[in-house]
């Protein structure tokens, strides 16, 4: 693939405060003490559940915190299968600042001027064009709750995912599980942090949508 530019002050956008401190129209659930056994009954069957979820979409508030990098928008997820999923981050106006269209062995991004660029790594497409390590591969099991490839992780005292901690080419992701929504079925994340080094991203999901 042709290297692009390394937009590292790609967009900016409200102030944290603006967008992810909105009072949570969800019944939460906080993650509790505790480091439930992974081969409790009731953590393999909502890993069943979980892994039974085949098109489903969230949206809400998205943070990404670092030294060189401070982004806040609101953000869409569709899933439509492990391998094929959507990410669009829009400005509080609705205006689309960044779209990235994942599906096996090719990425499209599309940026808010309407260029489009392609890669087959989508988390290094990310990063070219705006400064941010996400490893948006591994976020899709996250995201709802699954430890995906990752062996090191805890549970809560509701035999949910309390933390992960995954490394990969020398670099560790720690991700934490603040909360979850206890409307929907099985229960699904509704604030998560995960950190790397100095980065933070924060993700707060207002609603979730899912076809099972």
């Amino acid at each position: 693939m042709t290297k692009m530019r390394h937009f590292s002050r790609f967009w900016r956008l409200l102030p944290l405060a603006s967008v992810l401190l909105t009072a949570c129209t969800l019944t939460e659930q906080a993650t509790t003490p505790g480091t439930g056994s992974v081969n409790d009954p009731q953590w393999q069957t909502h890993q069943q559940q979980l892994s039974h979820l085949s098109q489903y979409q969230t949206r809400g508030s998205f943070a990404y915190i670092s030294p060189e990098n401070k982004t806040y928008a609101k953000f869409f997820w569709q899933q439509y299968t492990p391998q094929n999923y959507r990410l669009m981050l829009t400005n509080p106006i609705g205006t689309r600042e960044l779209e990235l269209a994942v599906e096996p062995d090719l990425a499209t991004l599309t940026t808010k001027d309407g260029k489009t660029h392609l890669s087959d790594v989508p988390s290094e497409l990310i990063y070219q064009l705006t400064g941010m390590e996400i490893p948006i591969n591994d976020l899709t099991p996250w995201l709802i709750g699954l430890p995906g490839r990752a062996t090191h992780y805890t549970l809560d005292e509701n035999h949910l995912l309390k933390s992960i901690t995954f490394t990969q080419n020398g670099v560790t992701w720690q991700l934490d599980y603040l909360a979850y929504d206890t409307q929907t079925q099985p229960s699904l994340p509704s604030r998560l942090e995960l950190s790397q080094g100095e980065q933070r991203i924060k993700l707060k999901m207002d609603s979730w949508t899912l076809n099972k």
